[in-house]
């Protein structure tokens, strides 16, 4: 039986589920619109919908096409090849409610260096020009709308028909099962991880590949990159680069070890990740601005150390489990509350909760520098437009909702160890305030 606990009211919940089926769609296709053909301006954007109402709106949504799909298909195929094929260590993820516990190859930090080393050579030695990807984005969108809603229906059915373990079910509502996902960990065989896919591999990895696209796609049209297009890239890639060296960690995360797979984790990796997670670089494209070797260089020296304390939050928490918590935090010995929980199964399971460090400040600290992070490889638009800011504000909503989401479920999970652990740490984001 699925294990759909629903955060907010059922209203609540059904009407945002349909409106982020109906309105995401949609509203990807605006932003590389705004950004690529309305000069960054949603003022200039909202004033054609106004005068041209919905047929405004199909006449700028660009049709599927060939060459699109031809350039989707190779590139999920090459990052399949390697997830599948790429040496790795065996990594086994958290124990799911109902006892199983998945086992993955990690090898992304392989198929970053490989799939980045391929792309920017295919560009140097002449074989394949990346600003026919931007040239061809609003289609590679379209198109990517369009296939990965196929692919999600995929997943629904298969969740109906071949689980791939035990973790797995129905909420009885086909919105809920579509939206949320029907499996915690579908696989392709026995070793294809779905998730892993989605998330890392196609989502991840697109953030990379199309931040080096923009960088291209401007030196192809201004014969140089400017210095805030140069902040831009270089933080987003520190923080992918980050992301795929702790990519094992990431598998304890919600994303993978709560979220099930559909619409809101699949599509959203598919679809959402590539448009709009790099839609600060997709602005600057067309709109370069000249930050200045100072301003330049504090802004990326402020967007690096934010990164690396998000990194530092992570990698403090992973050593505390690992070491089954005799590790030093900070230099001391971590102070942990020690709380036990009934499995689905009903076997008795042990959880060590870190409540020093990073992870003494608030519940979800690492999601401060996260957004900061955000923000710094956002402003060297400066401010002549709000779009390039529009990740770093959801951002805000997407991480604010989820650390209410985890601790709902931790709270139901610990019961009186979370009520002590919420005492020991009173913070939820940040510390003194929220």
């Amino acid at each position: 039986m699925a294990e759909t606990k629903l955060v907010h009211s059922p209203l609540l919940t059904y009407a945002s589920m349909l409106t982020l089926l109906s309105f995401t769609p949609p509203f990807v296709i605006l932003m590389w619109y705004t950004n690529v053909h309305a000069d960054g301006s949603i003022l200039k954007t909202f004033n054609y919908l106004r005068e041209n109402g919905l047929q405004g709106l199909i006449n700028i949504w660009p049709k599927p096409t060939a060459i699109a799909g031809k350039l989707i298909i190779c590139y999920a195929l090459f990052e399949a090849a390697l997830q599948l094929l790429l040496p790795g260590k065996r990594v086994e993820g958290p124990i799911s409610p109902t006892g199983h516990r998945p086992v993955y190859k990690a090898n992304g930090m392989q198929a970053y260096a490989v799939t980045l080393i391929t792309y920017i050579s295919l560009w140097w030695f002449g074989i394949f020009n990346p600003a026919i990807v931007y040239d061809h984005l609003g289609e590679i969108f379209s198109t990517l709308i369009f296939g990965s809603l196929i692919f999600c229906f995929f997943l629904y059915i298969k969740g109906h028909v071949a689980p791939s373990s035990t973790d797995s079910g129905s909420s009885g509502n086909i919105i809920v099962d579509f939206y949320w996902g029907m499996e915690l960990y579908p696989r392709i065989g026995k070793h294809f991880d779905i998730k892993v896919f989605t998330n890392c591999r196609f989502g991840m990895m697109s953030w990379a590949v199309l931040a080096v696209t923009y960088c291209i796609k401007q030196h192809e049209e201004y014969g140089r990159v400017s210095d805030s297009m140069l902040v831009n890239t270089i933080l987003m890639l520190v923080y992918v680069t980050k992301f795929f060296w702790w990519e094992a960690g990431y598998w304890n995360t919600m994303d993978i070890a709560h979220d099930r797979a559909g619409f809101y984790i699949c599509w959203g990796c598919l679809v959402w990740v590539p448009s709009i997670y790099t839609s600060p670089g997709m602005y600057l494209v067309k709109q370069p601005v000249h930050l200045g070797l100072q301003l330049a260089l504090y802004i990326l020296v402020a967007g690096l150390l934010c990164i690396y304390i998000n990194y530092d939050c992570d990698r403090q928490r992973q050593e505390f489990r690992r070491t089954n918590g005799k590790c030093t935090v900070w230099g001391k010995t971590p102070s942990k509350i020690v709380a036990t929980y009934t499995t689905t199964s009903g076997e008795k399971k042990t959880s060590l909760l870190l409540t020093s460090g990073w992870w003494g400040l608030a519940r979800h600290f690492h999601y401060v520098p996260e957004i900061l992070a955000a923000f710094f490889w956002s402003v060297p638009a400066l401010f002549n437009h709000f779009i390039p800011y529009f990740y770093v504000v959801f951002l805000m909503i997407l991480l604010f909702d989820r650390a209410k989401r985890d601790d709902d479920r931790c709270k139901a999970k610990y019961g009186k160890y979370w009520k002590l652990y919420c005492e020991k740490v009173p913070y939820r984001i940040i510390p003194g305030i929220y």
